[in-house]
């Protein structure tokens, strides 16, 4: 078991900088605009920029590695990603801050991209699923530890900046002294009208989902700040549903391999918006109260993108996998342009409690159009269904992770 993950332990400690890094640079920015004043239009701007330049990322990478290889392209990514944290401390101006979350969205797709073909080309059949499912635990461990990390230190002054950007230059060690290089990145044609008559529930739910998870992964510290949680409340307020979202996507799976996805998406989704009303009517104060919502909502809307991606894939013509994967992760980075931005300035012309509505509007919309949905289109029968795939899209997943969860083992391994 072991020598399955010697060979790519090196690319697995440079995901899990990588994402550490990350975690603080998610949530440092937040909390360090609200301390200095930053409006909530603005603050819903940041994941607006990042969502940018992680579409752009995914888009534009491909190229970029087929000219100058894999790991210079990685390294510029990281030492990129860097620059533009030490930039943020130095600027601290709201439209800055904007750019260069751009700037970090778009080198934090690019080098996930480059990790996970690389893990990809390592793996084999037989061993992708365990090596994928390894790497997801790594980077959802990591984001949460570097997003712990804001209570150990003051977030007013330049620690976290150093330190986001420290581990984003040691996310590049380990692949700088590789002796191996992969193969070039898969290239896909996408085609969004495709997809949507393969399976219109699919298209139109991740753009929604994309909408409420940017929303609320980008808003969520201001919320928590705004409602007087101390900085070390913030942090588990950010770092909880993460964790929920992962603990909960098995059971979800299991339960969508044995029924009709849509009916699960839609019990999920009704989950997510009791979360969401349960913010706006409560309007709990507490810390046990937000932190236990907080859960709820997070275990709902994380597990809600895998089993669309599996909906999808059950209609789908063999063979196109890849587009169907990528197709969702680009609507799902269209809606994630857009969530924070609604949400922000709701925000700022409402108060706090308007995130919630935002991300209750969208799971109330997904409801209602895949409930219509239900009624005009059979669900697949079970031996038609393809195999559910535990997913966590956006910031730690790129369109290589989608590729890799969608490659079935080989017949040998099939047949055990």
């Amino acid at each position: 078991m072991i020598r399955q993950f010697l060979p790519v332990s090196a690319l697995l400690l440079g995901s899990a900088f990588l994402l550490f890094a990350g975690g603080i640079n998610g949530l440092i920015l937040p909390v360090r605009g609200t301390i200095e004043g930053f409006s909530a239009i603005s603050l819903g701007l940041l994941g607006t920029g990042w969502a940018v330049g992680y579409v752009s990322g995914c888009i534009m990478t491909p190229p970029l590695v087929a000219r100058v290889g894999h790991i210079r392209a990685f390294g510029a990514m990281a030492a990129i990603a860097a620059i533009s944290m030490l930039a943020s401390a130095i600027q601290i101006t709201p439209w800055a801050w904007i750019v260069l979350r751009g700037v970090c969205g778009f080198c934090f797709a690019g080098a996930a991209m480059i990790v996970e073909s690389w893990l990809s080309e390592q793996s084999t059949p037989d061993t992708r699923g365990r090596i994928f499912g390894v790497y997801t635990m790594v980077n959802l461990a990591a984001s949460t530890a570097g997003s712990l990390m804001l209570t150990v230190g003051d977030p007013s002054g330049f620690l976290f900046f150093a330190l986001a950007a420290i581990f984003y230059c040691m996310a590049l060690v380990p692949t700088a002294l590789s002796s191996s290089s992969p193969a070039p990145l898969v290239t896909v044609k996408l085609n969004l009208a495709a997809l949507w008559r393969n399976s219109p529930v699919a298209v139109f739910a991740v753009f929604w989902v994309g909408v409420s998870n940017a929303a609320f992964g980008t808003l969520a510290a201001v919320y928590a700040q705004n409602v007087g949680l101390v900085l070390a409340a913030v942090s588990f307020f950010i770092s909880i549903p993460i964790l929920a979202g992962a603990i909960i996507q098995m059971p979800v799976g299991l339960m969508s391999d044995r029924m009709d996805r849509r009916k699960v998406l839609v019990g999920v989704a009704a989950l997510a918006l009791v979360a969401d009303l349960g913010f706006i009517l409560l309007a709990p104060q507490g810390r046990m109260m937000n932190l236990t919502l907080a859960a709820l909502l997070g275990g709902s809307i994380y597990a809600m993108y895998p089993v669309i991606v599996a909906h999808a894939n059950d209609h789908a013509e063999p063979g196109t996998a890849i587009q169907i994967s990528g197709g969702l992760l680009l609507t799902f980075g269209i809606g994630s342009i857009i969530g924070p931005t609604v949400a922000g300035l709701a925000m700022a012309e409402i108060g706090i409690r308007a995130l919630f509505m935002t991300t209750a509007v969208s799971h109330g919309v997904v409801i209602l159009y895949t409930l219509w949905r239900i009624s005009k289109r059979e669900a697949v029968a079970d031996a038609e269904k393809s195999s559910f795939q535990p997913l966590n899209a956006g910031r730690t997943s790129a369109l290589q992770t989608a590729e890799a969860a969608q490659q079935p083992p080989e017949p040998a391994q099939a047949a055990r």
